[in-house]
């Protein structure tokens, strides 16, 4: 089961051009994005009405879609209206549509209820256009569930062991407590680290004579919306106490959008703010994040391939765990009260 009441990921905006189709799956659901000659972009779920023949697969009439399996032309809005050789179209000949939003780069699609799709709560990302800030957009595939890959974002301990010499640094990161408390749609993250070795991909582009302060600060939404404030600066520098002269800073954003129950969509960038004048260097911590990113994907295949092999398995718990379980519990709550809310209020008597 999937959160349907929540905003989705669908793509980089980038990906749905003047004339094409976007398809991708989200939460099961084929979908084919495209554009007005507005601008604005549409979500169709990607199924003729008719004989569910792929729309993606159609053709463009102005701000209308023609299935080119029997010819049905849908305007935006997903009515049809025209059938070919049938005068009366009867009003449920339509296909689904799903709110969209476009902002900082990112299409976001409603896939629940459309009557609550509120706008507010899209997460900020506008360090993705900020013109203060630089990154590159990045796009992975995983043969995993999604809270697989969940887990691995709130517990980042795994970083000095998963990547030590991309992301990692020295094993005491994983030796310190984060502070974790909970947000009303997800969890936030609090974790410093004081006199340790600065990360490779960061002394790659903005070397540090001796140990930093390291700072990874991030709040873990629904569904699966990853926004961290991350850098370091000296060590004893006051970064700790709000000190940002001479840091690298960080403002990642990444979304995991499930594909199906056993495969993701992942999106993401690694916003800086310093050197915004060499794109060497974007290029270079956004090739880190690649390469960390594909170590991530190497662990979680592997633990999800070995999960499958003993569908009893219960994982034991650390205190590493506690905000992806937290993360956890949330989604479960959430399911249940979507759930609920479905359900048809008892017959009075």
């Amino acid at each position: 089961m999937f959160i349907q009441n929540c905003w989705y990921v669908a793509g980089w905006a980038d990906e749905v051009g003047a004339d094409n189709f976007l398809k991708r799956t989200v939460i099961d659901v084929p979908l084919a994005l495209w554009r007005k000659a507005s601008g604005e972009v549409v979500a169709f779920e990607d199924m003729c009405c008719h004989r569910g023949a792929p729309l993606s697969a159609g053709r463009r009439e102005g701000d209308c879609v023609r299935c080119m399996y029997h010819g049905l032309k849908f305007d935006d809005s997903g009515a049809c209206v025209e059938i070919p050789g049938q005068a009366r179209i009867p009003p449920n000949t339509r296909v689904r549509t799903f709110p969209v939003i476009e902002r900082s780069r990112w299409l976001w699609v409603w896939m629940g209820d459309a009557e609550k799709a509120d706008p507010s709560l899209v997460p900020d990302t506008h360090w993705l256009d900020d013109p203060q800030w630089r990154s590159l957009q990045g796009y992975t595939h995983y043969d995993t569930p999604y809270l697989l890959i969940a887990d691995n974002l709130l517990d980042l301990a795994h970083l000095p062991y998963v990547h030590p010499t991309t992301l990692g640094g020295s094993e005491d990161y994983a030796a310190t407590q984060p502070r974790i408390t909970m947000l009303e749609r997800g969890v936030h993250v609090e974790r410093w680290t004081l006199g340790t070795a600065p990360p490779a991909f960061v002394q790659k582009v903005k070397p540090f004579a001796g140990k930093v302060d390291r700072w990874n600060h991030y709040d873990f939404l629904l569904p699966g919306i990853f926004v961290m404030d991350s850098g370091m600066l000296d060590a004893g520098h006051g970064a700790p106490d709000g000190n940002r002269e001479g840091a690298a800073m960080f403002h990642g954003c990444q979304a995991l959008t499930p594909e199906t129950a056993h495969s993701t969509h992942y999106f993401f960038a690694h916003p800086h703010n310093f050197a915004i004048d060499r794109p060497e260097v974007t290029r270079s911590i956004h090739q880190s994040v690649v390469d960390a990113f594909e170590e991530d994907r190497t662990m979680i295949t592997l633990q999800s391939r070995s999960l499958a092999l003993r569908p009893d398995f219960r994982m034991q718990p650390i205190r590493a765990d506690e905000a992806l379980g937290r993360f956890r519990w949330l989604v479960q709550k959430t399911l249940k009260e979507e759930a609920a809310s479905r359900e048809p209020s008892p017959a009075i008597a």
